[in-house]
């Protein structure tokens, strides 16, 4: 079981940021959708 989670944490693609499209470079499972340059807070 705990390999099936592994795996699909590992297949998710890469994140990108909602406004300008570059690749975020954090964990992909995040809640955030923007890259630090786009980000206003």
């Amino acid at each position: 079981m705990l390999e099936n989670v592994i795996e699909f944490f590992r297949n998710l693609p890469e994140k990108k940021c909602a406004t300008c499209g570059e690749t975020i470079e954090e964990q992909h499972e995040c809640y955030g959708n923007q890259c630090d340059n786009c980000n206003s807070i």
